[in-house]
């Protein structure tokens, strides 16, 4: 087997899997300091990268569709 055929290849998706807190606050339509407020509750899963912080887009659209 060529070692190209061993390289597992998975398929290039430009499906977004985060958002930001300033998306959060523009889908919601309030201001960026009460998406973070929001974010500190645990309503939805977040992950903090360095100084950013991302909001995972299954789990919101979940919070939100339940409201």
């Amino acid at each position: 087997m060529a070692a190209d055929e061993k390289i597992m290849k998975t398929p290039a998706t430009n499906e977004k899997r985060t958002y930001s807190v300033q998306e959060i606050a523009e889908i919601l339509q309030i201001s960026r300091s009460m998406a973070y407020n929001l974010c500190s509750q645990s309503l939805f899963k977040t992950v903090r990268v360095g100084k950013y912080v991302r909001v995972s887009k299954p789990s919101f659209d979940e919070w939100l569709d339940s409201k």
